[in-house]
């Protein structure tokens, strides 16, 4: 079966080549990829101590930094290989300190991974929620290097509990333990014979609860907000906008309105903009500019949503439509409403506050002006419904802690 999985993986990227000459994005997939070896025989001497974390993209990256942080005060003396499979993931991150090597994952063929692993040698490798590549593990697991699975979530429509899918859960038993999010989970490892298993949480709580103790001003969004009602829109899709537009403009209501899209690029911006009959001005125009005069501030640009949720009465995370949910936890630490749209069902932390109030589920542009005027109308029920969100971020730290009490001791 492994040779088998190996030729469809040469497959895929013989395919992949040649689709790279047409999208963008398979373009950086690809090519990134082209100098890992040499870019980690660079940067790695025998002597070195490696900890390697494997992440899929942006979101998995931000659960394990915390575990990474954690490690990197624990062994100073170690360096630390952080590796991405997506292009999303890389593309933004490649350059921060968070690892002291940062590169593309080789696609998980088994020469590609005996010779990563032959080269880097980890003293401990992490992979972080859904990363499972058999032949990297398989490789990890010859030579003894111990293997941790962190955050992970299971269910039975996975295709490792499938009659078909004994060579994917075969690669779950190379992991030396696995910290997952929740009972469930445990339960159903368990049934499959599973026993070296830890509920340990999510540790996407303990990094957004970091994010209450950072130094979130900025001056554009305190010289627009002055002392009004902040409505924030982030990662929003067009069916998102569609809907928030309407509201803006039918609204008479003294609100400020922070949008920041998906998608940036200069077209869409323009449309958005010109969407909008209220008094609009985008970030990159701010320079200068009498900021309280607008209703609508666009930010086209990328890496501040985190720090304007901070100034938000209420928030709108997008994705919900169509595309797959946004960060919801970032707004929720705030203390913070949020609205979202009808598919969240994939994600826990969205169905659990659905459940229990803090997060509002709307489908169409009366629903979301009727459930946000009800929050404008009653400030009992705004506060209410933030302190929903920010209570249960705080009851849901501690995973990062638990992790490392258990794999602390393996080095």
């Amino acid at each position: 079966m492994r040779v088998l999985y190996s030729f469809l993986v040469h497959i895929a990227w013989f395919h992949l080549k040649l689709i790279a000459f047409f999208k963008p994005k398979i373009n950086l997939f690809v090519n990134g990829r082209k100098n890992v070896f040499a870019t980690l025989k660079e940067s790695l001497v025998d002597r070195d101590n490696v900890i390697w974390m494997h992440v899929a993209s942006l979101g998995e990256y931000e659960q394990g930094l915390p575990i990474l942080q954690k490690l990197k005060i624990l062994y100073p003396n170690y360096k630390f290989l952080l590796t991405f499979f997506s292009p999303s993931g890389y593309e933004v991150k490649k350059n921060t300190d968070a690892a002291d090597i940062i590169t593309y994952l080789p696609l998980d063929t088994i020469t590609n991974a005996n010779k990563f692993i032959e080269l880097v040698n980890p003293r401990m490798a992490l992979f972080i929620k859904y990363e499972i590549w058999p032949n990297y593990l398989n490789a990890l697991k010859n030579k003894e290097i111990p293997t941790f699975l962190v955050s992970a979530l299971f269910s039975k429509k996975q295709v490792y509990f499938k009659w078909y899918g004994s060579f994917m859960r075969k690669s779950l038993g190379t992991f030396n333990h696995l910290f997952v999010q929740d009972e469930n989970s445990k339960k159903l490892l368990n049934d499959y014979g599973f026993v070296n298993v830890s509920v340990s949480g999510d540790t996407r709580f303990d990094r957004v609860s970091e994010i209450l103790s950072r130094d979130n001003d900025l001056a554009f969004m305190s010289n627009f907000k002055q002392h009004n009602f902040c409505f924030v829109v982030g990662s929003s899709w067009p069916q998102d906008e569609e809907i928030v537009v309407d509201f803006i403009n039918k609204s008479d209501k003294k609100i400020k309105y922070a949008i920041a899209p998906h998608n940036i690029k200069e077209e869409h911006i323009k449309n958005l903009k010109n969407s909008i009959t209220k008094k609009v001005i985008c970030y990159s125009e701010v320079e200068h500019k009498s900021l309280e005069d607008y209703n609508v501030l666009l930010i086209d640009t990328i890496g501040l949503l985190t720090k304007i949720y901070s100034y938000a009465n209420i928030a709108y995370v997008g994705g919900g439509f169509k595309t797959g949910l946004h960060n919801t936890l970032e707004p929720a630490v705030f203390g913070t409403p949020i609205l979202i749209g009808p598919n969240y069902t994939s994600f826990k932390e969205a169905e659990q506050l659905v459940e229990r109030g803090g997060i509002i589920s709307i489908k169409t542009k009366e629903e979301f002006s009727r459930r946000i005027n009800k929050l404008l109308e009653n400030e009992n029920v705004l506060l209410s419904t933030g302190q929903i969100n920010s209570q249960y971020v705080e009851s849901n730290k501690g995973a990062t802690s638990r992790i490392l009490k258990h794999i602390k001791g393996v080095l």
